[in-house]
């Protein structure tokens, strides 16, 4: 009886009120999303080692979007905690979509119902009100039309291209990647900052020149 009442007592002292329903749905996405550190894209590490997965991604963009928010193209007006929510979110629908590489024309016909399926799914998980919070900023960053979402969007695309000329084009050339292909499918990078798309046009150019990527 007294170990009974012991027990009870502990679990009281550990609820503290708290709705362990809910925590238990937060405890649940925590350990859903985890499988992204087994999603792996067609990046490779700057040290060319290996492939990157989608938690360094989002991890190596999180820095990424800090160090450079000063060269957005609304730096004075940019809210970063919404961007950094935007970056840590954008990737977990590949949990169960896949990663879609960018220059996969075939892969990208079906990318979006993939996706939302996907979004539908693991957004779910948590309590309703984070569920809506997350959702939406996730369909912000999809559609690109805050300046938020600008910015985020721009950090995304860019970190492929800077890995790629690091690595002195190695995912390029194996898949057959050209400038124009780069550049047309990367244009978006303006939106959210002038500067890193001009400093892309730069890596293309010398990237070309190296002969790191077909002109």
């Amino acid at each position: 009886m007294i170990k009974r009442m012991e027990k009870k007592q502990y679990m009281d002292s550990f609820n503290m009120g708290i709705d362990m329903e809910r925590f238990k749905k937060q405890l649940d996405f925590i350990i859903e999303i985890d499988k992204l550190k087994q999603v792996l894209r067609r990046t490779i590490l700057m040290d060319s080692s290996r492939r990157e997965n989608d938690a360094e991604h989002m991890w190596h963009m999180a820095i990424s979007a800090m160090l450079f928010a000063e060269y957005s193209n609304n730096s004075k007006e940019l809210d970063m905690l919404k961007v950094l929510k935007m970056v840590l979110l954008h990737d977990v629908v590949e949990i169960y979509a896949g990663d879609t590489f960018a220059y996969d024309d075939q892969g990208h016909v079906d990318k979006e119902e993939r996706e939302k399926n996907s979004a539908d799914k693991i957004f779910a998980l948590l309590p309703q009100e984070q569920g809506l919070e997350f959702r939406h900023l996730w369909d912000e960053f999809e559609a690109s039309m805050t300046t938020e979402a600008k910015y985020a969007k721009s950090i995304d695309r860019f970190m492929p291209i800077l890995h790629n000329y690091i690595t002195e084009g190695a995912q390029w050339h194996r898949f057959g990647v050209t400038s124009d292909k780069v550049l047309a499918k990367n244009k978006i990078i303006e939106e959210g900052s002038a500067f890193l798309w001009k400093y892309v046009e730069h890596i293309v150019e010398d990237s070309i020149q190296k002969g790191y990527l077909p002109g």
